[in-house]
Parts: structure tokens; C-alpha cells; sequence
């Protein structure tokens, strides 16, 4: 099994824990960004899920993958998901939307991975020169979707929903690479993997980096998390251990994510593609309520978020 050295540290206390049998379901993203997800997903699929070891006997877990976070908090309000893997801006738009009463973020879970694509000949060489050039997003917004329009408003463009200066197109990341070799986008602002798949298959380089930005936490329902609280602070524990246990061991972990991507891509995905795109990522369970504070001003300032409430309730861990 994967992980062995983090395995062997474990105390195994679920024995002690009394649960009645309970279907937990969970929403990631097949991306780099998301590789906890990812190996949780990969190692179910493996019959020797991460999760399950820690969680019990009695629970089983369901993995469902998304596109962008969008999508992810549409299923955490219809009630199919529990809990999410997901950028920071759309568990903003999910809480918002709900006036404080839905979602609740749990903890961290990355840093990094995301950027700026443009094509290696040099014609976009710096913001100066976007002025009718068209950017691709995975989802409108999404949070590269909010930083992509961000970083255009801040040079002085005027960016609008559906035109401006400098069209924003949402497009799907498996469509995005295409598109992008055809020329009908001109700049792709996405994440790992498809940062590295620009790079290396696209003739694609990275004008911009977003090194310390977060791009990836893990949140929760308030009423998964009134139903069952106990369950919820044992998947958040689960999600620590297996955090530390990516950075202690990336070799192993990059391996677990490159099985995952491939199975949910239905096509091989390259060790030498997840290696490139690793050292762009920083897998954290820290993230504090200033960082999204900075994310509502942001997102307020190209037209998302207006309606915005306090995030007392975004960080309490309760209901």
C-alpha cells in the first residue's frame, strides 16, 4: 500500500468509535490542485481508501469529480455532496448566495499551481499587449476565473461579463488545451495539470505565476455538519494526516495522483507532465478568514460577490 511509513505511524481508533453505517460523499476535482482528493478517490477506487482506513468500517465513501468549483457548490446546495474539494472563490460565492447559512470552510489544502498561459512565440509578452486577445477560464466565476479579470482591471482593461476590452471565456479545462493549439483563444488562465499540458504538448509558456495564492480547500455543509459533527472532525483529521504524509512523501504521492488523473481522464496521464507541474504547489491545511477576506474585496472589485456578508460563520466549523 501506498504511504507505508505514514501507515505505520497511525494508531487505528476507529474500532472504538460506535457508528451506525453511513454513505459520505465527497467532491474534488480531477487536478493536481486537488491531490488529497485525488489520492482519496484513487485509494477507494483501490479498495484501500485513505479515508476509510481512519473512518470506520461502517462508512463508506462516494468521490464524485467536478470541473470547477461552480458546479461542486450547486451539488453541496441540491444536498448530493457533503463535502467538496474547491477553490476559494466559489465556497465565497456558495456561502454568500446562502446569506451564511451554507457552507463552511474545514480546512486548507493548497497553495500555488495556477497561471497565466500564453503562446511561446512571444506575442503576448506582457499585459500591454491582451487588448482583444481572448482568456480562457475554467468557469465563470471560478477563482481563475475572478484572478484572471482581477489582473486585467488592475492594467487598466475594462472587462465586463461577456466582452470588454479583453473577452474572459469560461471554457471547461479538458477543452481549453484545444482550443488553445487551434488559436481560438489567445492566453489560458487554469491550474495543474493543465498549466504543465499548455507547457509541454501546447507549445504554451507561463507569463504569471500564483505562487502563494490559495487554491484549493476543503469545505463542508452545515448540515452535514449537523447531522453528523463527529464524522466531519475525523474527515478533516484524515485530510492533516494525508496532507503531511503528500509532503513527506512526494515520490509516492505524486504516483497516487498520476493513477487518479489517468483513471478519471481514461488516458495515461505522463510522470514527467505531474513532475514538471509539482514544484508549483504548496499542499497546506492552513488557511485563515483574511486571506478570503481579501478574495470577497477582489472579486467585489470586478463585479462578483455584491452582496457580501460577514464570514463569522465561513470559519466556525459549525453548522
Amino acid at each position: 500500500m501506498s504511504f507505508r511509513r505514514c501507515l505505520l505511524s497511525v494508531l487505528y481508533m476507529v474500532a472504538a468509535v460506535a457508528l451506525s453505517a453511513v454513505t459520505l460523499r465527497v467532491g474534488y476535482f480531477p487536478n493536481i490542485t486537488h491531490a488529497q482528493g485525488v489520492i482519496g478517490a484513487q485509494t477507494t477506487r483501490e479498495g484501500h481508501g485513505w479515508f476509510e482506513q481512519r473512518l470506520g468500517p461502517d462508512v463508506t465513501i462516494q468521490w464524485f469529480p467536478f470541473n470547477a468549483g461552480p458546479s461542486a457548490m450547486e451539488a453541496i446546495f441540491a444536498g448530493s455532496i457533503d463535502l467538496a474539494y474547491v477553490g476559494p472563490n466559489p465556497a465565497l460565492n456558495a456561502y454568500i448566495k446562502s446569506r451564511g447559512a451554507e457552507v463552511r470552510v474545514l480546512a486548507g489544502a493548497a497553495a500555488g499551481g495556477a497561471a497565466l498561459v500564453v503562446p511561446a512565440d512571444g506575442r503576448l509578452r506582457s499585459a500591454a499587449d491582451f487588448r482583444g486577445k481572448r482568456l480562457a477560464t475554467p468557469q465563470l466565476g471560478n477563482t481563475q476565473d475572478v484572478a484572471a479579470r482581477v489582473w486585467l482591471k488592475r492594467h487598466g482593461y475594462r472587462v465586463t461579463l461577456t466582452g470588454g476590452d479583453v473577452p474572459v471565456i469560461p471554457t471547461p479545462n479538458a477543452d481549453q488545451l484545444a482550443l488553445f493549439e487551434q488559436g481560438k483563444v489567445d492566453a489560458v488562465w487554469t491550474v495543474e495539470p493543465w498549466v504543465s499540458r499548455l507547457e509541454l504538448e501546447a507549445g504554451g509558456r507561463v507569463l504569471l505565476e500564483q505562487n502563494e495564492a490559495v487554491t484549493t480547500v476543503l469545505v463542508a455543509s452545515a448540515g452535514f455538519l449537523r447531522t453528523q459533527p463527529d464524522l466531519a472532525q475525523r474527515f478533516v483529521a484524515a485530510h492533516g494526516e494525508l496532507t503531511a504524509c503528500v509532503n513527506q512523501q512526494p515520490a509516492e504521492a505524486r504516483a497516487k495522483v498520476r493513477a487518479g488523473l489517468s483513471a478519471v481522464m481514461r488516458r495515461e496521464m505522463s510522470a514527467a507532465l505531474i513532475e514538471h507541474a509539482w514544484p508549483r504547489l504548496r499542499f497546506t491545511v492552513a488557511v485563515t478568514r483574511e486571506q478570503f477576506e481579501g478574495l470577497v474585496r477582489e472579486a467585489q472589485s470586478v463585479g462578483f460577490l455584491r452582496d457580501a456578508v460577514p464570514l463569522d460563520q465561513m470559519f466556525s466549523g459549525k453548522p
